[in-house]
């Protein structure tokens, strides 16, 4: 059997390399840690894992076909744990950065439901920010 652990990393593939390195950067404070432009990709630090950017018209991104758009996406959406969770500054600093909040709710996570905003990245793909477990809902 495998023994998962946690989330390594994910990969965008991205119309805009600048504008996204500048939302994990700016809005969402990854750290760019490694930079590979011979072959399209950028790593951002998040946390653990990393999130790779890959530029749809670079080497490992054009394998990919289209660019994710209106009619179609990389993914459903990742989601990423957000510790401490104060959502009314969370709420100001997307604000600031124009970033909309798409859905906010309470929903099922990792360790439980607790609350959750959905926001969206420069090319569509939607993130969604998780706050902890409510007391008593922990998986």
């Amino acid at each position: 059997m495998i023994a998962l652990s946690r989330l390594d990393h994910v990969v965008f593939r991205v119309s805009d390399i600048a504008a996204a390195i500048a939302f994990w950067r700016d809005v969402l404070g990854a750290a760019l840690e490694r930079e590979q432009a011979a072959i399209g990709l950028w790593q951002m630090r998040a946390g653990e894992a990393l999130i790779d950017l890959v530029s749809v018209d670079g080497e490992l991104g054009s394998r990919g076909g289209a660019a994710p758009g209106r009619q179609g996406r990389n993914v459903d959406h990742v989601c990423l744990r957000v510790d401490p969770w104060d959502e009314a500054a969370i709420r100001s600093h997307l604000e600031r950065h124009a970033v909309p909040v798409l859905e906010a709710g309470i929903r099922y996570g990792s360790e439980g439901d607790g609350p959750s905003l959905y926001i969206p990245d420069p090319d569509g793909n939607v993130i969604e920010l998780k706050g902890p477990a409510l007391p008593g809902t922990r998986a």
